[in-house]
């Protein structure tokens, strides 16, 4: 490597977010506390809402955005008993870059009885992006969760598209030690040519999925029909269903994924979903 390529490399890395946060909750009587936090270069973790049985926590980026080279990781327990709901202030965005893919590494674990409502905005995506991102759960046998992950290649109204880039994207979830599901996704290269596709996304460049365990609710889902404004499909098999969302924009698949969630959840979403 030369003295001028060396020193591209050396200030590229320099400038890269490296940092992750760590937040425990614990159940304390009727309600639910933060029992340990711990922030890391750009994200921040905060809980603004009054006490309750249900903690909600936001997760910010301070930096913006996640760019090529970034390292971010997301560990978050829920102790026995406990329940919480964790957000983020506002969509996630993945800058173009023309050097290594950043990475993402969420770890989630909840205890015995305790419940996650695990639902961050949804990722934007941008051209030639590349990304790789890595969600492992852990469950206790008898703990709840409810996941929603949404992402959303290019800002369509603002005449954005995604023509080439790089994700890929590996989920595995375990219920008392035993994986009870896993997927991946991989996108390279001619993104846009890939999503027209009808066996991909059919034209599609907003896609979300929702996980529930322990779930029955796939009637429910089914029950929305035309009101939704893209397409739906939900499926429920040994305690678990999962739902997947595709639709034309970002605008529309919000409006699918806060009805989709409305049925799901069974409470009132975070505050910032609604604004």
């Amino acid at each position: 490597m030369g003295r001028a390529a060396a020193d591209r490399a050396c200030t590229f890395a320099e400038n890269r977010a490296v940092g992750g946060i760590t937040l425990a909750v614990r159940a304390s009587g009727a309600v639910t506390r933060r029992a340990r936090v711990r922030e890391d270069g750009p994200l921040r973790v905060r809980c603004p809402g009054p006490i309750s049985d249900e903690l909600e926590a936001v997760i910010v980026n301070t930096g913006g955005g996640v760019a090529g080279g970034d390292r971010l990781r997301l560990d978050v327990t829920v102790e026995p008993g406990a329940r919480l709901v964790v957000t983020t202030a506002a969509a996630e965005k993945v800058y173009r870059t023309l050097e290594a893919a950043a990475t993402i590494d969420v770890k989630l674990s909840v205890g015995a009885a305790a419940s996650l409502a695990w639902m961050p905005q949804e990722m934007i995506v941008f051209d030639r992006a590349r990304l790789k991102r890595a969600i492992d759960i852990d469950l206790a046998a008898d703990a709840r969760l409810l996941l929603a992950e949404a992402i959303v290649f290019g800002r369509s109204g603002m005449g954005e598209a995604v023509h080439d880039g790089f994700l890929f994207d590996r989920w595995r979830l375990r219920r008392g030690g035993r994986l009870i599901h896993a997927e991946a996704m991989r996108l390279d290269g001619a993104v846009a040519n890939k999503l027209a596709q009808p066996a991909v996304a059919k034209g599609g460049i907003a896609l979300a999925t929702v996980l529930i365990v322990p779930g029955e609710e796939a009637a429910g889902v089914r029950a929305l029909g035309n009101r939704l404004r893209g397409e739906a499909g939900a499926s429920t098999w040994n305690g678990l269903t999962v739902v997947r969302l595709c639709a034309p924009d970002g605008a529309a698949l919000r409006h699918d994924l806060l009805a989709v969630l409305a049925v799901l959840r069974g409470a009132p979403l975070p505050r910032l979903w609604l604004n």
